[in-house]
């Protein structure tokens, strides 16, 4: 039945297999999956909330964060809600443009987040290079032209991608091994000539993590160098003890990336639930993580979620 549903050129559906191999350990799989998207739910929304309300915290670098909170958001409830119920109802089933649309929406937020990243490294290497002129150069306008660029960046890559695909006949079948509609995971279904989706997709990320992060490694050089400066100890651990949330951040992002690409090439033949969790781990892990970073490690945010919930215990 499935493979009658077929038009001229794709599949109606495709089916999602989860974690191949791991099919029996679904149930408890999705446990860890689920608490992890509820802390990244309920962690993401409690700073959009408190930044939202609290007019002290209209600033640059919490406005940068509120924009991290919310590709947060987009990113994790892009994939889980669908791999949950793979998990717990085996609704495997996607159509085959809204597994385009997941695909666009994962890559698309991802580039955004990188973006937002390093536009926090600006944020931070202003605060403790040219802290006089902190106001001045990161106006509204400023930071509201670099979230368009970020978005427009994002959106301007991975637009081809839906394009691209539906251009492929699928005669290898509708049934994608992987918990979501990767990139690449799609690919390998297609016949015909995909040597230009594949170099695509690997200039993309290269591109992005590449600059992007070559862009944050300069921005910390330079703050380096000006902390070093400073007079007293005290001074120079007060002014790096700004970037340590950041830091974390970058981490968080660029530590899973790094680790899934290296797998992909030195242990080729792993199993192939080894390179799903750790992509798996790279989209469940900064969204969960952030929130705790920034309301463990920044005063302000820590203050205000305590005096949120002490209101409540009231």
């Amino acid at each position: 039945m499935l493979l009658s549903n077929v038009t001229s050129t794709h599949p109606a559906i495709f089916l999602l297999m989860g974690i191949p191999g791991l099919e029996h350990l679904h149930v408890w799989i999705s446990i860890p999956f689920c608490s992890a998207y509820t802390l990244a739910v309920l962690g993401n929304c409690t700073l959009l909330i408190i930044i939202q309300v609290d007019a002290a915290l209209h600033e640059p670098m919490y406005l940068f964060l509120a924009m991290l909170a919310t590709i947060d958001l987009v990113l994790s409830s892009t994939t889980l809600p669908k791999m949950l119920a793979i998990f717990w109802f085996k609704d495997r089933e996607i159509n085959f443009y809204a597994c385009l649309v997941q695909m666009f929406f994962l890559h698309s937020f991802s580039i955004m987040e990188s973006a937002v990243l390093l536009a926090m490294a600006f944020d931070r290497y202003v605060a403790i290079c040219k802290p006089l002129h902190y106001t001045t150069v990161l106006t509204r306008t400023l930071i509201t032209k670099i979230g368009i660029a970020a978005m427009a960046r994002a959106v301007t890559l991975m637009t081809p991608l839906p394009f691209l695909l539906r251009r492929f006949h699928y005669c290898r079948g509708p049934v994608i091994a992987h918990c979501y509609c990767e990139h690449m995971a799609v690919v390998r279904l297609a016949c015909g000539d995909t040597r230009f989706n594949n170099i695509y997709g690997i200039a993309v990320a290269m591109f992005i993590v590449v600059l992007d992060l070559l862009f944050v490694i300069l921005s910390y050089i330079f703050i380096l160098q000006a902390v070093l400066q400073l007079a007293s100890q005290e001074a120079r651990y007060k002014a790096f003890g700004t970037c340590v949330s950041h830091i974390g951040a970058i981490l968080a992002f660029y530590t899973p990336v790094v680790i899934s690409s290296v797998m992909h090439r030195v242990a080729r033949r792993a199993a192939p639930h080894v390179h799903i969790f750790l992509a798996n781990f790279y989209l469940l892990f900064p969204p969960m993580i952030n929130p705790i970073i920034y309301g463990v490690k920044t005063k302000q945010i820590r203050e205000r979620v305590l005096r949120l919930f002490l209101r409540k215990d009231v």
